[in-house]
């Protein structure tokens, strides 16, 4: 199993992917990790954290990615770019994964060119793992913002991509899949989601209809689907609000009940689940959070290598193929 670390993207670069990933190593004796970054950088870095090279090997790139850039101009002018450069790792066959917690845009577009979409993919998405109050105390939030612009075919992929990584990675037999709208009526919400409703009622997957906001968080469902504007805009007020309410609560009964705070804290840290992946691209990408420590790089390459294990790309093509026949049939 040969993972590939963007080491200089992330608030934190390249320290914490340096440590996340030999992290990562000491968890799993046959892991291998390919760091991709510039030469001076990533070498400082092993040498000040007295790494050994046993299963580690050094990719160069001259090039790095910054959070403002615009994606797509950003990788045609830096050819040599450290994000860039690990897409190629995968494409190559040299890797099996991809570990990004730079520009997300940067990421989803690199991959994008670089990688094959997966057989019957038309968008790939991204898939957000969330607190829940549901058996597995997951859902799963597709798309958090790779497509912003969305068809209703779209988002019954994102049903079906969801439910089949939902169903390898979180062991369930038959997550429930909804679509987020602004009233659990099917006759609401707007055109996209109405007609995306439509297509997936008529599908194989466990779907449950339409769900509100609250309803990720409160069990509703294991996998919603969403555009990626939205699904975006969710994830970002959620970690915002998560945020203040922790706080808020840190103050008045930290010192008093120091266990239920690290539950609580346990329960919304993005650090846990380490990472988003892609879903819909012939590589295993996990996009992570800007702020990854060492921590969340690690269980984000964790993750990356129990989609690689549970087949999860396989899942995925075979069951956009019996969608696709499905719909073919009843034209």
């Amino acid at each position: 199993m040969r993972v590939a670390v963007d080491a200089m993207g992330g608030d934190h670069a390249p320290r914490e992917q340096v440590a996340g990933s030999l992290l990562a190593l000491s968890r799993d004796p046959k892991l291998e990790i390919m760091l991709v970054g510039r030469q001076a950088d990533l070498e400082a870095e092993l040498s000040t954290q007295g790494a050994s090279m046993d299963r580690l090997e050094l990719v160069f790139a001259t090039d790095v990615i910054g959070m403002n850039e615009k994606p797509v101009e950003a990788l045609k002018s830096k050819p040599d770019s450290s994000i860039g450069r690990a897409v190629l790792l995968v494409r190559g066959g040299h890797a099996e994964g991809l570990i990004a917690a730079g520009s997300t845009g940067a990421a989803v577009a690199a991959a994008g060119f670089g990688l094959k979409r997966l057989e019957g993919v038309r968008r790939p998405g991204i898939a957000v793992p969330m607190p829940a109050l549901n058996k597995s105390g997951v859902c799963l939030l597709i798309d958090a913002g790779a497509n912003p612009s969305c068809r209703p075919h779209h988002l019954e992929q994102y049903g079906v991509m969801g439910a089949n990584y939902f169903r390898e990675i979180f062991e369930c037999a038959s997550p429930r899949v909804a679509v987020v709208s602004i009233g659990e009526e099917e006759a609401k919400g707007n055109e996209l989601t109405r007609e995306a409703t439509k297509l997936l009622r008529q599908g194989e997957l466990n779907f449950v209809g339409n769900i509100e906001g609250r309803g990720l968080f409160g069990g509703d469902c294991e996998v919603a689907v969403a555009d990626g504007f939205v699904g975006n805009i969710i994830l970002k007020a959620s970690q915002g609000c998560a945020e203040m309410i922790l706080g808020k609560i840190h103050q008045r009964i930290g010192k008093e009940q120091p266990e239920l705070m690290r539950e609580l804290f346990g329960m919304t840290d993005y650090a846990e689940f380490g990472g988003a992946p892609l879903l819909g691209v012939d590589g295993h990408v996990m996009i992570c959070h800007g702020r990854s420590d060492r921590r969340a790089i690690a269980n984000a390459i964790r993750a990356c290598t129990r989609a690689v294990q549970q087949n999860v790309k396989e899942s995925i093509v075979a069951g956009l193929a019996r969608t696709a026949a499905r719909g073919a049939s009843s034209a």
